[in-house]
């Protein structure tokens, strides 16, 4: 196995109640987000939204130009008081540079040549001044004349502040404080301090998409806060223009701000690194996308990636203002899920952060600037837009059972999935009833709030925060041993609730089969054993799901499992050595069901050795099925099992062959 990066993350989902209805964007589609019933409009649920009305009346915004600017800076949450790593604060994201929070780990400064991450000197923009400076807190509390601290920590302050510095900026342009939202576009171009034309164009036609459709959100603080639709405010369109100094090597949609920072393919001694030359997707179909976090900072991150001897990734993207940096071209093969088999078929996007600290590092120019790169690599190399191939770190199958307590486990429990797909433009959703004989896990990250520990110390308890994870037990009550996964553990330890741990848990958009039902209760078959997770009717952790599952031929006691799908030995030429088969340390017994994602054939290719041309593709005719087995995705022989469509499933249609 390649060496791999050592990176971990966390997956944030916040719980019940969230949910919201937003505008697509011509460039991103913006999540759709809807309130569900019940919940009580008490005046302490609605105070933000007060709080955006009274500052938008005394300081003459629109107040649709403020809650469209807020819901792209924080989606109108308060993060509990804690700064992003660019520093920002509260609703507005206000940034106060001298309260930015220091990394959980760094290395030493860049040098010059290693900071080619950061945006190259741009153009001004092509608007008529004033400075290109973020919405500054402390020029905030300038504006309005309160302390500092209380516009860090006070929600109304900061969403006052916010208003302040909107309407300054407006006049600095010499426009009038004018009631049409579309006289602001100007204003709301400048709010974050983008660096670039095309971020800062970017930013203001998202805003005024959400403009146009409304939104509505419970945020994290049970604040229930309505933007409503003004499909009539059309400011003039704005193309995102084109970057002259853009390297011709980068890969990524045009609105989004890229730069190149090549990884080494050189020989050293008698090893070579860090990836290798490919010829994708005429050589190898690419089908996989997977979502890493780096658990260091950027700047040690892009030292790794210069260094022949580590590890490799496609494109590394940055916490403060989504800036996105390529690496490898996606041609050809990084070294970055712990297995040559998914490494052979995907793209791998390492996101600056840590994974106990989503609030700090998990931003949503991060979120929104990924979900950009990820939808234009999935349109052109035709990858469906679903949790089967949009996956984590921590879903990667491990090859083989010696290689599974080596796994990573990022982005982790705090990474929004249900957002991100909004943003993907997939929304994850119910495709089936209530009753159906699947499921798919989709807790409300906001007011899901599973215990875990680890965060700040072995043992130690985590702040409570939303989740994407759900918790998974023996028996239908929590107090019930966890689900044990001997492969991670073949020590015999109990799986915990350290935030690291996978063993007993399922995330955000992963689908299985039902294998029973008691009350509250909702049991799956996961890792060959019932595991049993609380899904409450009146605040469900999963929704029902369509699709089609595999279960062991009539006739086969059990079936094993594999963690890749590697051609039949006859499909090996003379002259390359035949791929060792070595199934999991599990089986499927009969009569238990897993759902399925995609049928594919199976591949293998030597890169062991330093050429200068991509090294052949084996490709075999044997078919297997990708299935979600436990936390992480697995591989069953399509000769093994049999397929069960859910209600509602389309026919199963035959394996598409791939070209030799």
């Amino acid at each position: 196995m390649k060496k791999r990066v050592a990176s971990r993350v966390l997956i944030a989902l916040r719980g019940h109640r969230l949910t919201v209805c937003v505008a697509a964007s011509s460039v991103l589609a913006l999540p759709l987000l809807i309130i569900p019933p019940g919940g009580g409009d008490t005046p302490d649920d609605r105070s933000l939204q007060h709080d955006f009305q009274a500052a938008a009346k005394e300081y003459h915004v629109p107040q649709s130009v403020l809650l469209g600017v807020s819901y792209l800076q924080s989606r109108w949450d308060t993060h509990s008081g804690a700064p992003s790593v660019a520093g920002g604060y509260g609703p507005m994201h206000l940034v106060d540079g001298a309260r930015m929070p220091p990394a959980a780990s760094s290395g030493p400064p860049p040098t010059e040549e290693q900071n080619l991450a950061g945006p190259p000197p741009r153009a001004p923009l092509p608007m008529s001044r004033p400075s290109l400076q973020p919405a500054e807190l402390r020029r905030a509390a300038r504006l309005i004349g309160a302390p500092t601290e209380r516009v860090r920590t006070d929600p109304g302050a900061n969403v006052r502040g916010g208003a302040a510095v909107l309407a300054a900026t407006q006049r600095e342009l010499g426009k009038p404080l004018s009631d049409n939202p579309a006289d602001w576009w100007e204003a709301v171009a400048r709010f974050p301090g983008s660096t670039d034309a095309a971020t800062a164009t970017t930013f203001a036609n998202d805003v005024f998409a959400l403009i146009r459709k409304g939104a509505q959100r419970t945020t994290e603080d049970g604040q229930q806060v309505t933007l409503a639709a003004q499909p009539n405010v059309r400011p003039r369109p704005q193309p995102a223009p084109k970057d002259p100094d853009r390297p011709q090597q980068v890969e990524c949609p045009q609105e989004v701000t890229c730069s190149w920072l090549s990884a080494p393919y050189v020989q050293f001694e008698d090893e070579y690194g860090n990836h290798d030359l490919a010829d994708r997707p005429r050589d190898e179909k690419i089908e996989y996308i997977v979502i890493h976090d780096t658990e260091a900072s950027l700047d040690s991150m892009l030292k790794t990636i210069q260094d022949p001897t580590e590890a490799s990734w496609h494109y590394s993207v940055r916490s403060s203002d989504g800036h996105i940096t390529q690496h490898i071209r996606t041609k050809d093969e990084a070294w970055h899920s712990g297995s040559k088999f998914v490494n052979a078929r995907s793209i791998g996007i390492e996101h600056e952060g840590f994974l106990t600290q989503p609030d700090a590092w998990y931003t949503e120019e991060m979120y929104q600037s990924s979900a950009r790169l990820v939808r234009y690599l999935a349109k052109k190399y035709g990858i469906p837009l679903d949790r089967q191939h949009i996956f984590g770190h921590d879903n990667v199958p491990a090859p083989t059972g010696d290689t599974i307590p080596d796994m990573h486990d990022d982005p982790g429990p705090y990474w929004d999935w249900r957002h991100y797909f909004d943003l993907l433009g997939a929304p994850l959703k119910a495709t089936a009833g209530a009753d159906s004989a699947m499921v798919t896990i989709l807790p409300d990250y906001a007011t899901h709030r599973p215990t875990y520990t680890g965060c700040t110390g072995d043992g130690q308890p985590c702040a409570a925060h939303g989740s994407s994870a759900v918790r998974l037990y023996t028996e239908p009550r929590e107090s019930a041993p966890l689900i044990q996964d001997r492969g991670r553990r073949p020590d015999g330890e109990s799986s915990t609730t350290d935030v690291n741990d996978l063993g007993s848990r399922v995330s955000a958009g992963q689908t299985y089969a039902v294998a029973g039902r008691q009350g509250d209760w909702t049991a799956i078959w996961y890792l060959g054993h019932k595991a049993w997770f609380r899904n409450p009717k009146d605040h469900p952790t999963a929704v029902g799901a369509a699709g089609k599952m595999v279960t062991p031929k009539d006739g086969l006691t059990e079936i094993p499992v594999y963690g890749r799908a590697l051609p039949e030995g006859a499909a090996y030429p003379a002259d390359i050595e035949k791929a060792t088969e070595a199934p999991l340390p599990y089986t499927i017994a009969a009569g238990q069901r897993y759902a399925t994602g995609a049928r594919l054939t199976g591949s293998y290719t030597d890169r062991s050795a330093f050429v200068h041309s991509p090294s052949p593709v084996v490709k075999g005719s044997e078919e297997y099925y990708e299935i979600q087995f436990g936390h992480r995705l697995a591989y069953v022989r399509a000769s093994d099992v049999d397929v069960i469509n859910a209600p509602g499933t389309p026919p199963e249609q035959p394996a598409q062959p791939q070209s030799k």
